[in-house]
């Protein structure tokens, strides 16, 4: 790091890696609800399936879309990445129930974990005055999950790509998180854990401070 940066006035916050974590692989809970449903599937072919499928996905944003047609969007894209997840890992087409069951376990903060330092690094920014932000390439709903998960008490603005209309690396999350603190690109920096956070913070013109989890 620089040392002669400028002390920001405010922070944006990646959420997954960065903040929170899955208590439990993807591939453990796809296979275990995907056996209420009829559907024997091993964990770990569900794991490597689903690491392919994510990245190759299109951006989990729906520009223009809100209220019932955003939510359903987030299901329909969802749904796209359980199906080929499945399907690759050697199950059968997966029921609509199926596609809702693991969205709606996944809106549920029992889903998640807090990384140890979360809540107390958020809580030392916060009494050091810092305004604070998470920018995500999450859906609607991440704000829920932060409140049932204890963080959303520290933040003023979280910005998710589905209802933000892009996702990072664009800047356009960025941008309207720091519009939301009321701060311009040199007053804040950004923390996050992936290449789109190295790439989108840099694209709007933030310095990118880079979490490297084990």
């Amino acid at each position: 790091m620089q040392a002669n940066l400028p002390r920001p006035r405010g922070l944006l916050l990646d959420a997954m890696g960065t903040l929170i974590d899955l208590r439990d692989s993807v591939g453990v809970t796809y296979a275990r609800l995907a056996q209420h449903h009829g559907m024997a599937v091993e964990p770990g072919r569900i794991d490597r399936a689903f690491g392919q499928a994510y990245r190759s996905a299109p951006p989990l944003a729906f520009p223009g879309l809100d209220g019932d047609a955003l939510r359903q969007a987030e299901i329909t894209w969802w749904g796209e990445r359980i199906r080929s997840s499945l399907l690759a890992a050697g199950g059968s087409e997966p029921p609509a129930a199926l596609i809702q069951d693991l969205f709606n376990y996944y809106a549920k903060p029992t889903a998640w974990r807090v990384y140890p330092d979360g809540a107390v690094q958020l809580e030392r920014w916060s009494q050091r005055g810092l305004a604070l932000a998470v920018v995500s390439n999450f859906d609607t709903r991440l704000p829920g999950l932060l409140e049932g998960l204890g963080l959303a008490r520290w933040l003023q603005a979280i910005v998710v790509s589905s209802s933000a209309g892009a996702a990072k690396p664009d800047p356009a999350p960025f941008q309207l998180a720091l519009d939301q603190l009321g701060l311009a690109a040199h007053q804040a920096w950004h923390v996050g854990d992936s290449p789109e956070d190295t790439a989108g913070a840099a694209a709007a013109g933030l310095v990118c401070i880079q979490v490297q989890r084990p």
